[in-house]
């Protein structure tokens, strides 16, 4: 009982620790960074607002969002608190200026977070279909993964093609050199990850999983997470040169030989760390790899920084 105990009290003291390096840090560097200032009059149609004949796939920073579709997993204030890492619906994650979906469904279709579940995939593409319907120029990339210890849905790529087919982007790797409105009225980038399923095809509607990487570890230590993410981003190849995205996601995630299992409370230790992270980006010279950076409970402020630097890139202030 004594060993748990300590070992309880030093990973509260690693916790601590680690907490007031990201805030010393801060203090220490500020957060400022081209486009920091910049706000988008109108979140909803963002990349609009910055001129589609103007902005480069390439040219984009994506702000994306975690385990997009739990807003509704689980049994509310029994099981959801540990799994959810969204409040807002799919829906509503896009108005607020969300570009990057990530989505884990199981073999029924059912969207799921490990054993636990929510709705239906359904859901989630007839949002983003009514997103589409009432804006003309935003582009999102959409993944879809069948969860760790799961099936795959089958014939779950037709299902996509027929759902979202008048949306897709086809894959090509000369889509990154391109502009938004060279890319209308296509408006959707959906890549399909299955576990055993054949992987999409080059020139399909669907995009194989290498196109969409990241270096995720299993941590709910902030600074720890915040140094890893900047040293595999720095291991990246600029983006102008890049026929992948790549992403980094500012989340932190609940241990289970941890007393805090409830993901907000875990995750909010670096949450309000993006400004710094970009800014980190600037100082360690390549802010030139960031391309999606994503979070758990996405709110306005990270939006704008996100758009903020794609502002400044657009204009060239970078």
């Amino acid at each position: 009982m004594g060993g748990q105990v300590s070992t309880q009290m030093e990973k509260r003291k690693a916790i601590s620790t680690e907490k007031k390096n990201l805030c010393d840090l801060q203090q220490g560097c500020g957060k400022e960074f081209p486009g920091c200032d910049y706000r988008p009059p109108d979140r909803k149609n963002w990349m609009s607002g910055l001129n589609p004949e103007k902005v480069h796939l390439n040219k984009i920073v994506w702000p994306g969002t975690h385990d997009s579709a739990t807003n509704k997993i689980g049994i509310p204030f029994v099981s959801r608190p540990f799994a959810q890492c969204q409040s807002l619906s799919i829906y509503h994650q896009l108005v607020r200026g969300t570009r990057v979906i990530d989505i884990r469904v199981q073999e029924d279709r059912r969207v799921c977070h490990g054993i636990l579940l929510t709705y239906g995939v359904d859901v989630v593409l007839n949002d983003i279909k009514k997103f589409l319907s009432e804006t003309q120029s935003e582009i999102i990339i959409l993944e879809i993964r069948t969860e760790f210890g799961h099936e795959d849905p089958p014939e779950f790529d037709k299902y996509l093609e027929d759902q979202l087919g008048e949306f897709l982007i086809h894959q090509d790797d000369h889509v990154f050199e391109k502009t938004i409105a060279e890319l209308l009225p296509k408006r959707v980038i959906c890549v399909w990850k299955p576990r055993k399923s054949p992987q999409p095809k080059p020139g399909g509607p669907l995009w194989s999983g290498g196109y969409l990487k990241d270096n995720w570890i299993d941590t709910d230590l902030p600074s720890t997470k915040f140094e890893s993410n900047l040293k595999h981003l720095g291991e990246q190849p600029p983006v102008v040169s890049r026929k992948f995205f790549y992403r980094v996601e500012n989340t932190v995630t609940p241990q289970a030989d941890n007393p805090v299992l409830c993901v907000r409370p875990v995750t909010g230790r670096i949450h309000g760390y993006a400004r710094l992270f970009i800014t980190q980006c600037f100082s360690r010279g390549f802010a030139d790899r960031l391309q999606i950076l994503s979070t758990d409970f996405i709110d306005e402020d990270f939006v704008d920084a996100c758009v903020g630097l794609t502002q400044a890139r657009v204009e060239g202030k970078v």
